[in-house]
């Protein structure tokens, strides 16, 4: 029996288009295509086992051995920091992490500024590096909503059209880096199943040449 490849995907549109992306790269698994709300996949003659998670929570798996590989995105990897290898930039999954704020607003620097984000993170080494400032109020829901009711002054948030914003009546004011989705492995995965990873990688590689 082959070793078996245990991979996390994140549930939702993202995770359709990375199967579909490893189905080419040989690790088919015809089950996960079927209409069921089972959670686990798996295919014995190619040696792969598919889950599917929440996003934000695939590098947790993956981190802990879990899973052997996932797919990420890079804003997940910069907020939580996760002591696992990050293999490809799959090229999918593409938006931006940017600060956003009402369109009259005008920065202070004499003043703290109040950040309303989910990626504290972030928010908190991007504003060190510039050296500015900052208090940071961490929420969980509708970030748009901060600056309209002063509850802050700017937002750092992921931006994928941008329309949500302007329906807001909201700017992108600066872009803090471009976001996609990333292909991680476990370390210790990543050294006891170099061969299949590394075949993964070659072939997802082709796919993105192509």
């Amino acid at each position: 029996m082959k070793t078996m490849l245990n991979v996390a995907l994140p549930k939702g549109r993202l995770g359709e288009k990375v199967y579909n992306m490893f189905e080419k790269a040989g690790f088919e698994c015809p089950s996960i295509k079927e209409n069921n709300r089972k959670l686990i996949f798996e295919n014995e003659q190619v040696g792969v086992r598919y889950f599917w998670v929440k996003p934000s929570d695939v590098a947790i798996y993956v981190e802990r051995g879990a899973a052997d590989i996932g797919v990420a995105g890079k804003d997940i990897l910069l907020e939580y920091e996760p002591d696992i290898y990050e293999l490809l930039d799959l090229d999918i999954g593409k938006c931006s992490m940017a600060v956003a704020s009402k369109k009259e607003f005008r920065d202070n620097p004499q003043k703290t500024l109040r950040v309303a984000t989910k990626f504290s993170n972030i928010a908190q080494q991007y504003y060190m590096s510039k050296g500015r400032d900052i208090d940071i109020i961490h929420l969980n829901g509708s970030i748009e909503i901060a600056p309209i009711l002063d509850l802050s002054d700017v937002i750092v948030d992921i931006v994928e059209t941008g329309t949500t914003l302007k329906e807001n009546n909201l700017d992108v004011f600066e872009t803090i880096v471009d976001i996609s989705a990333r292909l991680i492995a476990n370390k210790s995965s990543y050294k006891f199943k170099s061969e299949q990873i590394n075949k993964i990688i070659n072939e997802i590689k082709t796919q993105l040449e192509a």
